[in-house]
């Protein structure tokens, strides 16, 4: 059974389309005019070992919000759509990612409830390139929302910008990877008392 999502969105403001294979390769193939969220897609999509294709035309003459917003949301629902009953998976997964002076840590419940909690060091500078680094937080409020996760992210530390959001989105790539693999024990068993995720 193949697990892939694949989500189209359109509004006045954005054009999305994003596909995700849960049991791919990391073969990534991303383009939303924003340099520094398409090295961060990347990272999710290689370090997850998805194949994920992200597509997005938006209004970057205003600003970056509503393209790297609408891309969270888009890709959000594919994952959830490719995740299909969760029969069999993991569910839970959790990472610790450093990245020189950054540390990320990430816990996920593939719960079927939304639920965020991301705590990051204070003053960060506020841009890298053109991505606002207040997006990150909304990023992940986005794609909650849409995948129906649990998602907790902690940064204890880190001073580079960059790479504290860098090793965000790479910890998050592992935790939803071990969390959504087949578990060879639970074959044909959803992994949930309450009979539904």
């Amino acid at each position: 059974m193949s697990r892939i999502g694949r989500v189209e969105r359109t509004t006045k403001e954005t054009s999305v389309v994003v596909e995700i294979n849960l049991d791919g390769t990391g073969q990534v193939d991303v383009s939303t005019g924003v340099g520094f969220y398409d090295h961060m897609l990347d990272q999710l999509g290689r370090h997850g070992l998805f194949d994920l294709t992200v597509k997005t035309e938006g209004d970057l003459h205003i600003d970056s919000h509503h393209t790297i917003e609408d891309s969270a949301l888009a890709l959000g629902a594919a994952f959830k759509q490719a995740l299909g009953d969760k029969v069999g998976i993991y569910r839970f997964g959790n990472c610790t990612v450093p990245l020189d002076e950054s540390l990320a840590q990430v816990t996920v419940d593939l719960s079927g409830r939304p639920y965020l909690v991301h705590t990051e060091p204070e003053n960060m500078a506020p841009m890298i390139g053109t991505y606002d680094t207040t997006m990150t937080r909304h990023i992940f409020e986005s794609f909650v929302a849409q995948a129906q996760i649990a998602l907790h992210i902690h940064v204890p530390y880190g001073r580079n910008a960059h790479h504290i959001v860098e090793c965000q989105f790479k910890a998050l790539a592992r935790a939803l990877r071990y969390a959504a693999e087949f578990d060879p024990r639970a074959a044909g068993i959803l992994p949930s008392t309450k009979g539904a995720l």
